[in-house]
């Protein structure tokens, strides 16, 4: 008897990268980032920080997972981010026990809440959000 396809969506967002994660068990074992493995991605740091959100749970359904996520706007590491909180919304979704959430939220609690701080528009009377031009008196 073999067991029915499993498919879980899920997003994560990061300033303005957006990630789509899609889950499939059973399946090989494979996670994709815009058609790159994971060992091929790049840059090494954000390869690590990916792969820590994999390491922190430790289950074995999680080895018969395919991961395929697309992401697209932002910097490198805002998408990293955003692939990051992709992956463990999904892994959440799939397993579903509360000790999963609890070692997610342990861990790190923007994996599964997010981020929520983005840039600052830039005001009047200055080149950047924060700076103005100086007032001299003398």
């Amino acid at each position: 008897m073999s067991e029915r396809t499993k498919v879980i969506q899920s997003s994560g967002k990061r300033k303005t990268a957006i990630a789509r994660a899609v889950l499939k068990y059973p399946a090989k074992g494979q996670i994709k980032i815009n058609n790159v493995p994971l060992e091929n991605y790049e840059p090494d740091i954000g390869r690590m920080r990916i792969q820590e959100v994999l390491d922190v749970i430790d289950h074995p359904k999680i080895e018969k997972c395919d991961i395929t996520i697309s992401v697209k706007g932002g910097g490198k590491m805002g998408q990293t981010d955003a692939v990051r909180i992709a992956i463990a919304k999904s892994l959440n979704k799939f397993i579903g026990t509360k000790t999963i959430e609890k070692t997610f939220r342990e861990y790190d609690e923007s994996l599964l809440s997010g981020d929520s701080r983005r840039t600052e528009p830039k005001h009047f009377g200055g080149k950047k959000a924060r700076a103005r031009r100086q007032k001299s008196f003398r």
